[in-house]
């Protein structure tokens, strides 16, 4: 049985319950996690130290929202299988809503993640039933003039997903909050695309060798700068930058929000962990300065753990915070 995003009632503002809530457009897909001292060179061969399957992908940003008290709504496809199985579970242990129906044709995709002993990760993906959303699947969907919309680069690489997407986005209402984050294959999509969903921001987010990239900058406040321009005049630039924290541009200008020091063993996710909260803490009228602090604290405390989804709920954060950490400098 196909669900369907409700509508937000008056009981519920009667209650009050949170009325902002997070739609996903993005993709679920599972990740086989390896841990390993250094990849091979090419034709070579290592032995892993761990391996593990796990909800990946989108899943990431999700659970990061819904731990820090968005509620949440997947509206990708989810397929026919072991890996739609997993996907679907780890949905449900975080109260993800899941809109779509199962997809019988196929299982959802799986993506083999390698974590270096230095925190590096590199990942290869296979596009399973995720890769594909129809017309017909965003037309069950009620969207509310406080949501918030999440669209991840991956959405785009794909013409017969990419299109339906952005004109059932663009028919929206502009007090529908929107994020972009275009991630690392940014290159790869259509800039026409591009050019059709930059307008309709409110939130881009990236790190910054997506954000250089983009607009061929040889620095991040050239970066910056060149984004700003590109977007409209009230979407926060939000620029992660590793070990530093990250920067935000806006109406008062670039600013770096420093990081916090940790000791990473994995940095899978953190980048996701940094956004679901940067998008929870918006949500709940945080400033920019202060919703990136916390995100910060978030991708810090996501580094320390093993794993994709290893972002902190909202109490762990508080007393991250609170505790007597050097905001300065990340270690990782």
């Amino acid at each position: 049985m196909r669900c369907s995003v409700a509508p937000k009632t008056a009981d519920m503002l009667y209650r009050g319950l949170p009325m902002s809530r997070l739609l996903h457009t993005g993709q679920v897909i599972i990740d086989l996690a390896m841990a390993l001292d250094t990849l091979p060179r090419s034709g070579g061969d290592a032995l892993a130290k761990s391996a593990s399957f796990h909800a990946g992908g989108g899943f990431n940003t999700m659970a990061a929202a819904q731990r820090n008290g968005l509620k949440t709504y997947y509206l990708g496809r989810h397929g026919q299988g072991q890996f739609g199985d997993i996907a679907r579970l780890a949905m449900q242990a975080e109260g993800i809503e899941v809109i779509q129906p199962i997809d019988p044709n196929m299982d959802t995709g799986l993506c083999v993640a390698l974590t270096e002993a230095n925190a590096e990760r590199t990942f290869i993906s296979y596009i399973g039933a995720e890769g594909a959303l129809s017309s017909d699947d965003l037309a069950t969907v009620a969207v509310e003039p406080d949501d918030y919309l999440y669209v991840s680069g991956y959405s785009l690489l794909n013409p017969g997903k990419a299109r339906p997407l952005l004109t059932w986005l663009c028919g929206l209402d502009r007090s529908v909050h929107v994020t972009f984050d275009p991630g690392p294959l940014l290159q790869d999509i259509d800039p026409t695309l591009i050019s059709a969903l930059l307008p309709r921001l409110h939130l881009w987010t990236s790190n910054r060798s997506e954000a250089q990239g983009f607009t061929a900058s040889s620095t991040i406040a050239d970066a910056l700068l060149a984004l700003k321009s590109q977007l409209p005049s009230d979407c926060l630039v939000v620029v992660r930058d590793g070990p530093q924290g990250c920067w935000i541009n806006d109406a008062q200008g670039p600013q770096l929000i420093a990081g916090f020091n940790v000791h990473a063993i994995d940095s899978n996710g953190a980048g996701d962990a940094h956004t679901g909260v940067m998008i929870a803490a918006l949500s709940t009228g945080n400033t920019a300065l202060d919703a990136a602090k916390r995100a910060n604290a978030a991708a810090a405390l996501a580094v320390t753990r093993r794993g994709p989804a290893t972002a902190p709920h909202a109490s762990e954060i508080d007393l991250f915070i609170k505790s007597p950490h050097t905001q300065a400098h990340n270690q990782y």
